[in-house]
């Protein structure tokens, strides 16, 4: 029997350098997009799948992200005496369940994989999504419920994929396929940021993961791999063979929000699914097209 899915850890320590100097002294993850911060936006996709416990995976200078979960006792009190009900709601929706948010410092910036390791306590026995809030997800079923269940359906490791032109998969870890079923892809091998002419295929991988425990295992062996880092891609590998392991073709947009073009791209794309927004924004976008 499968054990349920209810943990979700958010590596959230990075500098944000490509946003400097916005990101100076604000947390990335605490960005807008529209008037919702990127993280909000991840924390609440995962709680769309049943993820009940979260991990933040912080670093120095990350303080807002934890208490912008938290209860805002004076701004609800001003909220309600204003009978701005509405946003009184939206705050109140935003806040997370007390007991339900750990956060563990990652020191030294060592990769994804290092992160991970770092919510080992966190993690323990239990099968984990993997959110990274700077890739958006816009979709009509949350891709991390989508991921939810296709591991009911396969158990074992499932990350999401997409594909990407060949000249661009050194960017990314990129599957070795096995079987392409069409939703579901077997995976017979993983590789981090291959040589074009090496990659096995283009399909890669996208910041949306549910892995297994054991993965921790091999993290714990601190191997370095691409750019010298602690790589998570290496780690998941080694489960190939003693687990399942599968891609998933979700069905949804995902926006790079750790590149400018893709975050502004973001901002023009969520603003149109807005009922209060999308008429002012599709009547002054034509002004910038000329």
């Amino acid at each position: 029997m499968l054990k349920p899915l209810k943990k979700a850890v958010l590596p959230v320590a990075g500098l944000g350098t490509r946003f400097l100097p916005a990101t100076k002294a604000l947390a990335k993850e605490m960005l807008p997009i529209v008037d919702k911060p990127l993280i909000q936006y991840a924390v609440e996709e995962a709680r769309a799948a049943g993820i009940e416990q979260f991990c933040f995976i912080t670093g120095r200078g990350k303080t807002a992200i934890v208490e912008h979960f938290d209860v805002a006792y004076e701004l609800e009190r001003t909220l309600a005496e204003r009978n701005k009900n509405a946003l009184l709601e939206d705050l109140r929706a935003a806040a997370l369940e007390p007991g339900s948010i750990t956060t563990v410092r990652q020191q030294v910036p060592m990769g994804l994989g290092h992160a991970i390791w770092c919510a080992r306590s966190f993690i323990g026995d239990d099968p984990f999504a993997i959110l990274l809030p700077d890739d958006l997800m816009q979709c009509e079923v949350s891709c991390t419920k989508q991921l939810a269940d296709a591991y009911l359906e396969t158990g074992g490791n499932v990350v999401a994929i997409e594909e990407v032109p060949m000249e661009r998969v050194n960017k990314y870890g990129v599957l070795d396929v096995a079987e392409d079923k069409g939703r579901l892809v077997s995976v017979k091998g993983l590789v981090e940021k291959p040589k074009v002419e090496d990659a096995p295929s283009n399909l890669t991988i996208i910041g949306r993961y549910v892995l297994m425990p054991e993965v921790i295992g091999f993290l714990s062996e601190m191997e370095k791999g691409a750019g010298g880092e602690v790589q998570l891609t290496d780690s998941m590998a080694k489960l190939i063979g003693t687990q399942p392991f599968h891609g998933l073709r979700y069905q949804g947009r995902r926006f790079d929000c750790g590149d400018k073009a893709g975050f502004l791209e973001a901002q023009i794309a969520f603003a149109l699914k807005r009922p209060d927004l999308a008429a002012a924004v599709r009547a002054f976008l034509p002004r910038y097209m000329a």
